[in-house]
């Protein structure tokens, strides 16, 4: 075989190869936010009217965002973490880090949000000092919402909790002769079964939409404290995607858009405390709490 021939041979599937290298250059990467290929962020309370504001505040950026509404806390983050997502919003450092501890996985924080005040509401009492000896108070029942609704109660003076109390508290560790009862049930079912109760530890998504006002809150924890650093919501992505240039962006478009900020504020009754935390900051409280976490096991 000539050398003539022996290259017209080779540089055909050279050819080949270069225009696919060329095809795949073109082709867009996943959740790059182009109008084929919207960011997808899922939420627990899409309904709220900045998410909206939002989105427009994105695509004024040229970042197409599909919000994907959760009814429920345990499902955001295995849909992250299974690809069908590519951010979500909607919790804090505690429950990340139980999450990427049962489940083995990596997911991390990529922007701070807010702190959210954790809440004791009634329908039935005016003050905490009303409430009677045995009443019985619902908290959520996941395990890091629920160690918090139990230290709102305990600064209350309703329960007494084993040790003083920590992030990981259960209604096991409420101390004989606490004044109040302590029920465990979903969080998305806390406000909507106060009839049923004396009060209830409500978080702060489903305030608002069961219609809970100010005049119902009898007690609520204090964002300031340094100790609710673990409580900062955040938005979070795979471990592969904390340096995307295009989330990054969206994380700031949250921070700095005023008309989504005031929403936020809006959507929280005024309670939520608005926060630009270092990403490294976040990363550090994730890592720390998934070592405490660790250790109890």
């Amino acid at each position: 075989m000539s050398r003539k021939s022996l290259a017209a041979i080779l540089a055909v599937p050279l050819a080949l190869l270069l225009s696919a290298c060329a095809s795949g250059a073109a082709a867009p990467a996943e959740g790059t936010g182009g109008a084929q290929d919207p960011v997808r962020i899922g939420v627990v309370g899409a309904g709220d009217p900045y998410w909206q504001t939002y989105k427009d505040a994105a695509a004024a950026e040229g970042i197409t965002v599909e919000i994907v509404n959760f009814d429920a806390y345990d499902q955001p983050n295995p849909a992250l973490s299974a690809g069908e997502l590519d951010l979500n919003q909607f919790q804090h450092i505690i429950y990340l880090a139980t999450y990427n501890v049962k489940a083995g996985d990596d997911l991390v924080p990529v922007g701070a949000t807010a702190i959210y005040p954790l809440g004791l509401y009634s329908t039935k009492y005016k003050s905490v000092a009303d409430i009677p000896n045995g009443g019985t108070i619902a908290v959520p029942n996941d395990e890091s919402n629920q160690a918090r609704a139990l230290l709102v109660l305990q600064s209350a003076g309703l329960i007494s909790l084993k040790g003083g109390g920590s992030i990981f508290s259960t209604v096991a560790d409420i101390q004989p002769g606490s004044k109040a009862k302590v029920e465990a049930v979903a969080a998305d079912f806390t406000a909507s079964s106060l009839p049923d109760f004396a009060g209830a530890v409500v978080n702060n998504d489903f305030v608002a939409k069961s219609g809970l006002t100010k005049d119902q809150l009898l007690t609520q924890d204090d964002p300031s404290d340094p100790s609710a650093f673990p409580y900062i919501n955040v938005f979070a992505a795979k471990a592969k995607d904390a340096d995307n240039p295009t989330y990054q962006k969206l994380v700031k478009i949250y921070q700095e858009t005023a008309s989504v900020q005031q929403g936020v504020l809006d959507a929280s009754g005024g309670s939520a405390v608005l926060l630009k935390t270092p990403v490294a900051d976040l990363v550090s409280s994730l890592k720390k709490t998934e070592d405490d976490i660790r250790a109890q096991q």
